[in-house]
C-alpha cells in the first residue's frame, strides 16, 4: 500500500512538472538587467546562456525591444565571442540571428564572424554562415562570396547544408548573387549526403523557376535516375508534376514520359515517395484512366499500413479521387470499410464519406447501419463532415430518401452543438426543396426536432419553412399543433416566428382560417410586443375582406425587395406623424455598410454563424463619406462623390503599424485615404505622411495631399493623397510609403521625447481598376430589368481548374464587385452547372446587369458565358475587359 502511494505521488510530481514553465512570469526589464551578466570579467557561460535563452523566449513571445534596447543588447552579446564554450557560442548565433544588427552594427561582428567562418570547427563554419547571411547586406556577400561558394560544395553535410538553405533565403533580397552559384550548387545535387542533395535541388529549382525551359530539362536530366535521397525525389516528383501542367496544351504525348516516372516512383522503396508520387497522378487533370489506376493501387495498399500517418494520407487523397473518379476508388471501399473502426477517428470519417460518394443504391442500408454506431464516437467537425456526405449521396440516390431521411432525423435528437445541429437542418432543407416525395417526412422530423430544439436560430429557420412549405402538404392541418405549441413554450423571438407561420397557414389554407383566428386572439395578449403586433396584424388581415388577405399574403410570401439596412435606415429616420410610413419610399440601392472590427464580433452558443463575405470592392458613397471630404480645405471643387471602396488593407495583421486605404472616385479626380493607427505603445508619430508613386499610373497627376500632425498609440488618423485624371475611366498601379518623425514615449512621464528621427515604413501597392467606377446595386425584379435594357455584349472565358463551381462564381463576383441578384451566389452542392445575376450602376448612374453562366467538365475545368446588358454598349465593353483583364 505504501508502494502504490509512493508511486503515486511520483506521478503526481511528473505532472506538476509537465505543468510548470521556467519562462513563466518573466518580463523585459528584469530580463536586460539579467544581461548585464554578459560585462563581467569573469564569465559565468552556464548563466549567459540561460539569459540568452530568455531574451530569446522573449523575441519569440513577440515582445518588441526599442532600438536602444536591441542595442545594447547586441554589443553585450558581442562580447560573448571571447569565450570557448561552445553551447554559449551556438546561443550567441541564435541571439545575433534574432536581434537583427542595423547596417552600422553589423561591422562589429562581422570579422569575428568571418573568422569563425574558415575556423576548423564544423559547427562554427556553419553557423557563422548563417548569421553572415541573415544580417549583411549586398556589399558584405559579395566580399565573402568565394567562401560561401565553396561551403556549398564541402565535405562536411553540416556546412554544405548551412550555405545552401543561405543561399535559399538570399534568393528572396540578393538574387544576383545566388544566380552564380548554379555550377556549384549543380555539383552538390549529386551530393550523396540525403540533406545536402534535398536543399541542393531546391535551390537549383528556385534560380531557375523563371526559365520554364531551364526547370524542364533539369526535371528531364534528374528523372534518369542521380536522384536518391526521398526527401529530393519527393521534390522532383512535385516538380515533375509543374512541368506537365506546364506541358499541358503543347504537342500531344510529350508529358508521356513525365508519367512513366511518376508510375516508377510508385515502387520506390520510400513509402513517402511512393504516395507523394501516387497524390500528383490522382491530382492531375490530364492524367488517363490507365496511368491512373497503379496510383490507386499503390494508395490501397497504403490503407492497411501499420503507420496512422500512412493510412490518414491514403484515405484523404482517395477522399478527394472519389469527387472527380468515384468509379475508379470502387476497388478501395473493401479496405475503406476496415477503417471505419479505426481509432483515428479522423482516418474514420474519411473512410466513412469515400464510402458515401463511391458506394452504390444497394449498398446504402448496410452502409447506414456502420455508420450509426460509429457517429456517437466522432467530434462535431467530423460529425458536420459526414452529414454532408449523407446529403450528397442522398441527391444521388433519391429513392433511397426514406432511410437517409430517417438517419439524418435520429442523429439530430442526439447531443451536438449549434454548428452540427445547423448542418443537419440545412441538410433535410434541401433534401425538401430537390426531392419532391421527401417533403412530408422531411417537415415532420423537423416538428419533432423542434419540440426540443435549444437554437433559437434553427427553431426561426424550421418554422419559417413550415409556413412556407406546410400549407402546401396533402395534411396542412398536422403541423398547427407543432407551431402553436411553439407559441406557448418558447421565447419571444421564437414566438413571434411561429406567429407568423400561423398566419401563413391561415391566409393559405381557406379551411384552416377559423382556426388560426382562434389561435392568434390568444396571442394578441402575449406579454412580447412583437408578438403582439404580428398576432394583432395578422388577425386584422384574415378577418378582413379578400383584398386586404391577398395584401397580406404577399407580404408574407414574396421576398422582399430592398435591402434590410435601407428598410432598417428608414425606419430609424421616419417622423411620427399623420401620414404613415411608405415603403415605396425606400431606395432600393445597396448602401454602404460600417466597417466591423472583426476582433469586436463575438458569436454565441445560440448565435447564427456568420455568412461570407462577398469580395466587393464597391458600394455607394454615403453622405457622411461626401460631407467629410467636402469639408477639407481643396476638396469641396471635387464635385459629386461618385463611389467610395471598401477598405484595402496595405499592412500585415498585427505588424507595429496599421494602414488601410480607401479609394473616393470623382468625376476627374481620386482621392486616397489612408487610415492610420499606432499599435506601438513607446512610439508617437509626427509628420506623418503616405508618399504615393504614381510612375505606373500615366494619366493621373498628383494635385495635393493632407498629412497627420501627430499620431499617439491606439489613435487612428487620416492622411490623403488626390490624383487628378481625366473623364471617365483610368486605370493605375500606385506604390505607397509611410514617412514619419518617430519619438519615443519616455515611460516615466508617458510624454514624447524632444527629438526624434526620421522613419518610413513601406506598404502594399494600391490599384485603381475599372472595377472601383461601378457601384453595387439591387434591382426590384432581375428578368424585368434586364429586358428593358437596350445593348448586349457576349463572350466565353475559361476559368482554369477549380475546387468546386461556388468557387468560381465566387472568384468571379470577387473580381467584378457587383450586387449578386435573387440568392444566385449560392451553388448547390455537387453542381456542375449555374447562373449568376449581378447588378451595379457604371459611375453610380447608368444600369448595367450581368449574366453569369458556368460550367464544369470531369476534369474540374470551368468554362463561363458573360453576358452584359446596359443603355450604354461602352459599359458592357468595360465589364467584358474587367474579366479579360484578370
Amino acid at each position: 500500500m505504501a508502494l502504490a502511494q509512493s508511486g503515486a505521488k511520483k506521478d503526481d510530481d511528473r505532472e506538476d512538472d509537465a505543468e510548470y514553465s521556467p519562462f513563466y512570469g518573466i518580463e523585459k526589464a528584469s530580463v536586460l538587467q539579467e544581461a548585464r551578466v554578459f560585462n563581467d570579467p569573469q564569465l559565468d557561460t552556464r548563466r549567459c546562456a540561460q539569459v540568452i535563452t530568455k531574451l530569446l523566449y522573449l523575441l519569440n513571445q513577440g515582445e518588441t525591444f526599442t532600438k536602444t534596447e536591441a542595442t545594447e543588447v547586441f554589443f553585450a552579446v558581442t562580447k560573448l565571442f571571447q569565450s570557448k564554450d561552445v553551447p554559449l557560442r551556438r546561443m550567441v548565433y541564435l541571439m545575433i540571428k534574432e536581434v537583427t544588427p542595423s547596417s552600422d552594427e553589423v561591422i562589429i561582428v562581422t570579422s569575428s564572424l568571418m573568422k569563425d567562418m574558415s575556423s576548423k570547427t564544423d559547427l562554427y563554419r556553419a553557423n557563422a554562415i548563417r548569421v553572415l547571411c541573415r544580417i549583411t547586406d549586398g556589399a558584405l556577400l559579395g566580399q565573402i562570396e568565394r567562401y560561401l561558394k565553396q561551403a556549398v560544395v564541402d565535405k562536411n553535410p553540416v556546412v554544405a547544408s548551412a550555405a545552401i538553405v543561405s543561399g535559399i533565403h538570399l534568393l528572396q533580397t540578393n538574387p544576383e548573387i545566388v544566380r552564380r552559384w548554379s555550377n556549384e550548387v549543380q555539383e552538390a545535387v549529386q551530393s550523396k549526403n540525403p540533406l545536402v542533395q534535398f536543399h541542393a535541388l531546391a535551390l537549383l529549382r528556385q534560380i531557375k523557376q523563371n526559365d520554364r525551359l531551364a526547370v524542364s530539362k533539369l526535371v528531364t536530366s534528374l528523372i534518369r535516375g542521380t536522384v536518391r535521397s526521398p526527401l529530393a525525389q519527393c521534390l522532383l516528383v512535385r516538380y515533375t508534376s509543374q512541368v506537365i501542367k506546364d506541358s499541358a496544351g503543347n504537342a500531344p504525348g510529350g508529358d508521356r514520359p513525365y508519367y512513366e516516372y511518376l508510375e516508377t516512383c510508385l515502387r520506390h522503396k520510400s513509402e513517402m515517395t511512393q504516395y507523394e508520387a501516387a497524390r500528383i497522378i490522382t491530382n492531375s487533370s490530364t492524367v488517363t484512366g490507365r496511368e491512373l489506376m497503379p496510383a490507386i493501387t499503390m494508395l490501397q495498399m497504403l490503407l492497411t499500413s501499420s503507420k496512422p500517418v500512412h493510412r490518414f494520407a491514403a484515405a484523404r487523397t482517395l477522399n478527394k479521387v472519389a469527387m472527380s473518379h468515384p468509379l475508379a476508388v470502387t476497388n478501395c471501399n473493401i479496405d475503406m470499410e476496415s477503417l471505419i473502426n479505426d481509432q483515428n477517428r479522423s482516418i474514420a470519417t474519411l473512410a466513412i464519406t469515400t464510402l458515401l460518394k463511391t458506394g452504390n443504391e444497394g449498398g446504402v442500408d448496410r452502409l447506414m447501419k456502420q455508420i450509426t454506431s460509429f457517429m456517437s464516437d466522432i467530434a462535431d467537425e467530423f460529425k458536420i463532415v459526414v452529414v454532408e456526405a449523407i446529403r450528397s449521396l442522398c441527391l444521388k440516390f433519391p429513392q433511397k430518401y426514406r432511410s437517409l431521411m430517417n438517419f439524418l432525423s435520429g442523429i439530430l435528437r442526439e447531443e451536438g452543438g449549434f454548428d452540427y445541429k445547423k448542418a443537419i437542418v440545412d441538410s433535410i432543407l434541401i433534401l425538401i426543396n430537390e426531392i419532391p416525395d421527401a417533403k412530408e417526412s422531411g417537415l415532420v422530423h423537423l416538428c419533432e426536432f423542434i419540440e426540443d430544439c435549444e437554437f433559437t436560430y434553427l427553431s426561426t429557420q424550421i418554422l419559417h419553412l413550415l409556413g412556407e412549405e406546410g400549407p402546401k402538404t396533402s395534411d396542412a392541418s398536422k403541423y398547427i399543433r407543432y407551431i402553436y405549441n411553439r407559441v406557448i413554450l418558447e421565447n419571444a423571438t421564437v414566438r413571434a416566428s411561429a406567429v407568423s407561420s400561423l398566419a401563413k397557414f391561415g391566409l393559405a389554407v381557406d379551411s384552416l382560417r377559423p382556426r388560426i383566428v382562434i389561435l392568434l386572439r390568444r396571442c394578441v395578449y402575449d406579454n412580447d410586443d412583437e408578438v403582439r403586433d404580428r398576432a394583432t396584424m395578422y388577425l386584422t388581415a384574415l378577418e378582413g375582406d379578400q383584398a386586404e388577405r391577398e395584401e397580406a399574403k404577399h407580404s408574407l410570401f414574396d421576398p422582399l425587395k430592398i435591402p434590410l439596412a435601407n428598410l432598417e435606415a428608414s425606419l430609424q429616420s421616419y417622423d411620427p406623424s399623420e401620414s404613415p410610413f411608405d415603403i415605396h419610399s425606400v431606395s432600393v440601392d445597396v448602401k454602404a455598410q460600417p466597417v466591423v472590427d472583426n476582433k469586436m464580433k463575438k458569436t454565441g452558443r445560440d448565435s447564427a454563424p456568420s455568412v461570407p463575405e462577398t469580395n466587393s470592392a464597391v458600394v455607394a458613397p454615403t453622405v457622411s463619406h461626401e460631407k467629410r471630404l467636402s469639408s477639407i480645405p481643396g476638396f469641396s471643387g471635387f464635385g459629386k462623390l461618385l463611389t467610395s471602396s471598401q477598405p484595402t488593407e496595405l499592412t500585415e495583421p498585427e505588424t507595429e503599424y496599421s494602414v488601410n486605404a480607401v479609394k473616393h472616385i470623382y468625376a476627374e479626380h481620386v482621392v486616397f485615404e489612408f487610415n492610420c493607427t499606432n499599435t506601438v505603445a513607446e512610439q508617437v508619430l509626427e509628420k506623418v505622411t503616405v508618399v504615393v508613386d504614381g510612375s505606373e499610373a500615366e494619366d493621373f497627376q498628383e494635385l495635393l495631399s493632407r498629412s497627420i500632425p501627430s499620431l499617439p498609440y491606439g489613435s487612428p488618423g487620416q492622411a490623403y493623397v488626390v490624383f487628378q485624371k481625366p473623364e471617365g475611366v483610368s486605370t493605375g498601379k500606385f506604390a505607397n510609403t509611410m514617412k514619419f518623425v518617430l519619438k519615443e514615449v519616455d515611460p516615466t512621464t508617458n510624454q514624447p521625447e524632444d527629438e526624434g528621427y526620421d522613419d518610413e515604413y513601406q506598404l502594399e501597392d494600391l490599384q485603381v481598376t475599372a472595377a472601383d467606377y461601378f457601384v453595387k446595386t439591387s434591382v426590384v425584379s432581375f428578368k424585368s430589368t434586364w429586358e428593358s435594357l437596350q445593348s448586349e455584349f457576349e463572350a466565353e472565358y475559361g476559368l482554369g481548374p477549380r475546387e468546386s463551381v461556388q468557387e468560381a462564381v465566387q472568384a468571379v463576383i470577387g473580381i467584378l464587385g457587383m450586387q449578386p441578384c435573387e440568392g444566385s451566389e449560392v451553388v448547390a452542392a455537387n453542381a456542375r452547372s449555374h447562373v449568376c445575376f449581378l447588378a451595379a450602376k457604371f459611375l453610380g448612374e447608368i444600369q448595367v446587369l450581368v449574366k453569369l453562366a458556368f460550367g464544369m467538365d470531369a476534369k474540374k475545368a470551368v468554362m463561363m458565358k458573360l453576358t452584359a446588358r446596359s443603355d450604354d454598349e461602352g459599359v458592357c465593353s468595360i465589364v467584358h475587359d474587367i474579366i479579360g483583364n484578370a
